[in-house]
């Protein structure tokens, strides 16, 4: 059963009081243009800020309805039955409204940290991040609780297990019933601007998932050019961004950058993505922006969308993996919107965008965005020329930007390691064009060296994807006794094709991929849609698995 809700923020009925300035006889509330300026390092961050008091506020006590009956300063879901992660000082596993919830909750109160958990987790998952974080407290829901059970003895540090379920359990709170006898007036802590806010776990190519830390501003100020130029948002726009909620690109599209700006968060959490559900959705309700991953595009345009009429839909957003540019341009055809690309990272947020008025650049992840110096760097640390490949780095000079991680959390080597001279190294290669619009290649280790060519997964995807008979593909390295490597590809069929004599279709792909790219960066090896193979970075990402390097069976989409 589908609903509308508008929840306000019953725990900021009474203002808290709270105003920061630099001066603190100026008794001034920070502003939006305030925090603008704190972003661009226009200004000084304040001593003291949170988002609750100083964001949440500010909009319950401006909130006034607009003629479309949608409110200010709030939020408007659509719910189904599901279920999402989060962890406040702990891990947490809940439905989506219980979520905001937790998250905002927990900024209200002293020495609270969230970790937010993707839906994916296994009980080995949550065991690992539960005794590496030390976690204190874990609010999960009824499907994820036996997982939970059955690590609890190993995990010291757990006291609490909050349980979001209309039933309840033996040795587990239970939210609703603590949430229904809470007082409606509570006044928001005071935070340091660099206090921890959140821990978001992130995997490398090697080694468990690492701890990003970000601090209350890092978060909660951070991504306030992102919400207005990026993602384009205005208090009367309701954006629907539809990233697992385990993953920073949730905290930006549904929570910081949105409600900086005042917008109207809609959620439609579907067990697993159906593009009739998908399409219905966008038909039925006044979504203005859309944020999805490149595949959830790279699904829909096989369809024919010309068939439907989206509401009010004007701005569609992508990130999260590389866009593939034949889906740009059938996006655009069909529906004549254009697809804004962002690129960025869970330690350090959007780094380059594809933002409005800037001119796209079919496969380009567009250009740096403030308050970063966005450059390509060789393995010295030196500035490289447009057109010359290297890796993706920030400028750090003597100061790191207030806007990234604090840091890898009880892990000072690997956070000393992404400091390279004057430069934050990304660990992603790429090449900046003489426009200054960056390209992304790969991850600096999945780049393909095959007879001394180094060959880029993402550009023969690309070529790939382009064919007809291409629905989705991955490219990874293969061992080869000659070439040392050679590039190998996977890809799923569209419907016409799946009855093909494969032996054909291997080679006119080969041949295609031969002439739309270099030829040297064919795929020597072509395998089928139910095969297993090593996933890519951003495709583990991307589907939500804990750790990179495994092995999974691609299904036909």
């Amino acid at each position: 059963m589908k609903t509308w809700l508008t929840f306000r923020f019953i725990w900021l009925a009474k203002p808290s009081g709270r105003h920061f300035h630099r001066d603190h006889q100026r008794w001034a509330s920070l502003t939006l243009a305030d925090f603008e300026a704190i972003n661009r390092c226009d200004r000084s961050l304040p001593k003291n800020f949170n988002f609750a008091g100083d964001v949440l506020d500010q909009w319950s006590q401006k909130e006034k309805v607009e003629d479309d009956g949608l409110p200010l300063g709030a939020w408007c879901l659509l719910i189904t039955h599901s279920s999402a992660s989060l962890v406040c000082g702990l891990l947490v596993n809940v439905n989506t409204i219980l979520l905001f919830r937790s998250l905002l909750g927990s900024l209200s109160f002293p020495g609270l940290v969230f970790m937010p958990g993707t839906t994916q987790l296994t009980a080995k998952d949550i065991l690992y991040r539960l005794r590496v974080s030390k976690a204190k407290c874990i609010v999960a829901s009824e499907e994820v609780a036996p997982a939970v059970e059955s690590i609890v003895s190993e995990c010291p540090h757990l006291k609490t297990k909050l349980l979001v379920s209309p039933e309840s359990r033996n040795g587990w709170l239970s939210f609703q019933e603590l949430f229904q006898s809470a007082s409606e007036e509570h006044s928001c802590v005071e935070t340091g601007s660099q206090e921890p806010m959140a821990i978001y776990f992130t995997s490398g190519t090697t080694g468990s998932p690492k701890m990003a830390q970000h601090s209350q501003s890092s978060l909660g100020i951070g991504y306030t050019l992102c919400g207005r130029y990026w993602l384009d948002l205005k208090s009367s726009d309701i954006i629907w961004n539809m990233s697992d909620t385990g993953w920073i690109k949730a905290a930006i599209g549904s929570v910081f950058s949105s409600w900086l700006q005042g917008a109207c968060v809609f959620v439609h959490r579907m067990a697993q993505f159906d593009m009739d559900t998908f399409l219905d959705t966008l038909t039925t309700y006044p979504i203005t922006t859309l944020c999805s991953a490149p595949t959830v595009y790279r699904m829909l345009v096989q369809k024919d969308l010309k068939r439907y009429k989206f509401k009010k839909l004007q701005h569609c957003l992508t990130g999260g993996e590389p866009l593939n540019p034949e889906v740009l341009e059938q996006w655009k055809a069909q529906t004549g919107l254009e697809l804004y690309e962002g690129y960025g990272q869970t330690e350090v947020g959007i780094i380059c965008a594809n933002q409005k008025g800037q001119e796209i650049k079919p496969g380009s992840m567009g250009k740096g965005v403030l308050p970063y110096d966005v450059q390509i760097i060789d393995e010295n640390g030196s500035v490289l020329p447009p057109g010359k490949e290297g890796e993706i780095a920030l400028r750090v000079k003597s100061t790191r930007p207030f806007c990234f991680f604090s840091e890898y959390v009880d892990n000072p080597e690997k956070t000393a390691a992404t400091i390279r001279g004057h430069f934050y190294v990304t660990g992603d290669r790429g090449v900046m064009d003489t426009d200054g619009y960056f390209w992304f290649v790969g991850r600096a280790d999945d780049v393909i060296i095959s007879s001394g060519y180094r060959i880029g997964p993402f550009e023969v995807e690309s070529a790939l994807i382009e064919h007809p008979a291409v629905v989705e593909s991955a490219v990874v390295s293969s061992p080869d006794p000659i070439r040392g490597e050679v590039v190998k590809a996977f890809v799923v069929l569209s419907a016409p094709f799946k009855s093909s004599n494969l032996e054909e279709l291997t080679l006119e792909l080969q041949d295609h991929v031969k002439k739309s790219t270099a030829p040297y960066k064919y795929p020597r090896k072509v395998s089928g849609p139910k095969v297993k193979f090593v996933l890519l970075n951003y495709y583990a990402n991307m589907r939500g698995l804990p750790n990179v390097h495994r092995e999974v069976e691609l299904k036909d989409f």
